[in-house]
């Protein structure tokens, strides 16, 4: 699949070791990673080929995903106002076209019982409104637009034994506190009405969820968008950002954009140079994913697939997985550290052993297609949504950790709201992910300079290394 870039512009080889914490340079007109989602999204939308002169607009979007196209497409319908989107490769080349596509009634990496235990009960259940009304608006997005949706709920797969405790009180907290109406169901119940998962005891069943094909949903709303006058510009990357009199100066290779308001909507592809509001304010980390071949009706029976509901599993390097349309087995987890580890075939294989493990049938069957992506997480795993600076009409939404299939359509929404000035007298912008900005806390400000940067990987390593012992010896 290739972009228009205006009928001609040779695409630059994929490179599999990008890793933004380090690269020198940001991407420019890459080609896509060999993921299922390219390969089966059919023909992109029409773009507006890349930056070339300098011009002047009023609203620049850095990031073509679901959030930046969002914040253009709400911009547009809300408020009049057309954006320019800037990418950096292709339309849709980072996240979105990469996830696992699982929309869940969340965003971050913290449960509502750790939104109580951090916030209160108040801010709590003002939170879980808000997630909820992106939840639903998402839902809705998916019912317009042709993306293989399945709303069929969200499977919490205990894969010990003693994680069931841990799943019932998050259901009774779901339920009593939120009214939710989620079920615990046991084993045996899992694999009578669900499938035939080997290695869970148990799971807790959310009715909110539905799984999509992330990268037509975005192709979608780039139509939407465009539709209302939107521009679109690939092969752009973002250089740097110098403010002049009030008027960022965004530097691209093809010319100079004015713009009166930026947003930042790059997720786990936010190159550190890119302007000083951006820089160390993520932790990029891989997610390595897999899609089989078809299965056969003889595989489908063996593993009594009844669902195309999507399941993720209690471990904190947990496993996400799902029957997806023409019956592949997509699965996918963390693994490798850096971009420049990504291709050793250990990675493949913690995937392909943990199939074994969950689907025994399915033992050594072949993959289709194997990628990785980055995951934009936070410092205290929560995303932002906000102006980091009153001073400067810049804003950015990141950090949803993994978890922001369904949240990340409905940031670009605020976050248009917040550029129109729509803000000031609502109070839902007084919730933690809108009112402060994204900081690491004090033990990384001696390492929060550039040049430290690459030293992060350390810590994440033996972290990984103490989460893998916890969630299978603990």
């Amino acid at each position: 699949m290739k972009a228009n870039y205006g009928g001609g512009t040779v695409l630059r080889p994929y490179d599999s070791s990008y890793d933004p914490l380090v690269a020198q340079q940001p991407g420019h007109g890459m080609d896509y990673a060999p993921t299922y989602w390219v390969a089966s999204a059919g023909s992109p939308p029409e773009d507006d080929g890349p930056i070339q002169g300098d011009c002047d607009v009023d609203v620049v979007v850095v990031g073509s995903g679901a959030t930046g196209m969002s914040t253009a497409l709400y911009l547009a319908q809300d408020h009049g106002i057309q954006a320019v989107v800037l990418e950096a490769n292709q339309s849709v080349w980072g996240c979105s076209s990469r996830s696992g596509g699982q929309g869940q009634n969340a965003s971050g990496r913290l449960s509502r019982s750790q939104w109580i235990e951090r916030w209160g009960m108040d801010t709590a259940k003002r939170l879980d409104k808000e997630i909820r009304e992106g939840f639903d608006n998402f839902k809705a997005l998916t019912q317009e637009i042709d993306c293989d949706a399945f709303d069929g709920g969200h499977l919490y797969m205990a894969h010990k034994p003693s994680k069931m405790d841990y799943l019932r009180n998050m259901a009774q907290v779901r339920n009593e506190h939120f009214g939710y109406n989620t079920q615990i169901f046991s084993a045996d119940e899992v694999r009578e009405r669900f499938c035939d998962e080997r290695e869970h005891h148990g799971a807790m069943f959310e009715e909110e969820g539905v799984g999509v094909h992330p990268m037509k949903l975005t192709f979608g709303l780039i139509r939407k968008a465009r539709a209302l006058g939107v521009k679109l510009h690939p092969a752009s990357p973002v250089l740097g950002v110098e403010t002049i009199g009030g008027v960022h100066h965004v530097r691209t290779p093809g010319g100079t954009v004015r713009a009166k308001r930026v947003v930042f909507c790059t997720g786990g592809y936010t190159w550190q140079r890119m302007h000083k509001t951006t820089r160390n304010k993520i932790l990029p980390i891989l997610s390595n994913s897999v899609v089989t071949r078809p299965l056969t009706d003889a595989e489908m029976k063996a593993c009594n697939f009844q669902s195309k509901t999507f399941m993720t599993d209690t471990r904190t390097l947990r496993f996400y997985y799902r029957l997806l349309e023409g019956n592949r087995l997509q699965l996918g987890s963390r693994s490798s550290i850096t971009g420049a580890d990504a291709e050793d075939p250990v990675h493949l294989k913690l995937l392909t052993d943990a199939i074994a493990r969950k689907f025994p049938p399915l033992a050594g069957i072949q993959i289709d297609y194997s990628w990785w992506g980055w995951v934009d997480v936070s410092h205290d795993m929560m995303p932002r949504i906000t102006r980091p600076d009153p001073k400067q009409n810049i804003w950015y939404a990141v950090g949803y950790g993994g978890n922001g299939v369904s949240f990340s359509t409905w940031a670009g929404k605020r976050v248009a709201q917040r550029v129109a000035g729509k803000d000031a007298d609502q109070e839902v912008f007084n919730l933690p992910i809108y009112n402060s900005p994204l900081e690491f806390p004090n033990i990384w400000n001696t390492v929060r300079s550039e040049a430290f940067a690459p030293f992060r990987r350390f810590g994440q390593y033996f972290l990984y290394k103490w989460y893998w012992f916890n969630d299978e010896f603990i």
